[in-house]
């Protein structure tokens, strides 16, 4: 007697299982820089609540390469390489290249909110 095939799922009941079970790693990078990004935007939206009439394009950019650096960085300590033996961990660039790769959209999405929150203020 022969399985019935499973059925097939639709495209978004694949995105919601994917979205319900992410990969650790990823999951990992995405928390680092968020936390990074979080602590960036409140500083950033502090300074410009305290000098208003100050120019703001150098902290953006220290903001963003302070999000980018930090959350590589953290990615890099924080995701390891799966390994067979027990107790040995391993590191490797292509985890800071995935804290790379997740900081940029996060510190663009935590500009957008600090200045929606800004502009809607004034």
């Amino acid at each position: 007697m022969t399985k019935p095939e499973p059925a097939q799922r639709s495209w978004l009941d694949v995105r919601w299982r994917q979205l319900r079970n992410p990969p650790p790693p990823v999951l990992r990078a995405v928390l680092a820089d968020l936390g990074v990004a979080v602590l960036g935007g409140a500083m950033l939206f502090v300074y410009a609540l305290l000098d208003s009439a100050a120019d703001m394009l150098v902290p953006i950019v220290v903001f963003i390469a302070a999000v980018v650096v930090a959350g590589s960085l953290l990615t890099y300590l924080w995701v390891e390489l799966p390994t067979g033996a027990k107790g040995q961990r391993r590191r490797s660039a292509w985890a800071m290249l995935l804290g790379l790769f997740a900081s940029l959209p996060i510190a663009y999405l935590a500009l957008v909110v600090v200045f929606q929150v800004l502009l809607s203020g004034r």
